[in-house]
Order: C-alpha cells, then structure tokens, then sequence
C-alpha cells in the first residue's frame, strides 16, 4: 500500500522551504512531495478484518510472528 501527494508550496510555506534561483535575487518557496509506503493504520485495520477469530482473536499469518515476537495470535483485550 502507498500513498503519495504532491503539496505544491503548503508544506514549504509553513516550514518557510526556499531556494535561490541561479542568477537571481530573492528567494522562492520550493513545492513539496508527501509519500508513505505503508499506511500503519491501514494495513492493521486490513489485518484484523480479515483474520479476526469468532472468539475475538486474531491469527495472523505465521510468516507474521517474527515481527509479533515470536506469536501469531493476538489475544482479546
């Protein structure tokens, strides 16, 4: 999953980005770029809707469990 924006001068100007032209004087705000590889709360929502157990819990695929310590079921609260 990805996502990604283009935030023309919006970010530039609240962080005041700027850039000098070659030969010029004076300043201008640069445009900017906004991506993310993988949207946490996305892929955790996708997670849980497709493997939650009818007994609340949720197996996770076993390829999973190294990143999960070691545990593909998470537990009911």
């Amino acid at each position: 999953m990805s996502s990604c924006s283009w935030f023309a001068d919006y970010q530039a100007r609240r962080a005041n980005i700027r850039y000098r032209p070659a030969g010029q004087k004076g300043t201008q705000l640069v445009n900017t770029l906004n991506g993310s590889a993988l949207a946490v709360p996305r892929v955790w929502a996708a997670l849980v809707e497709t493997y939650r157990q009818p007994d609340g819990t949720i197996a996770l695929p076993d390829v999973l469990a190294p990143y999960l310590r070691g545990d593909a079921i998470i537990p009911t609260a």
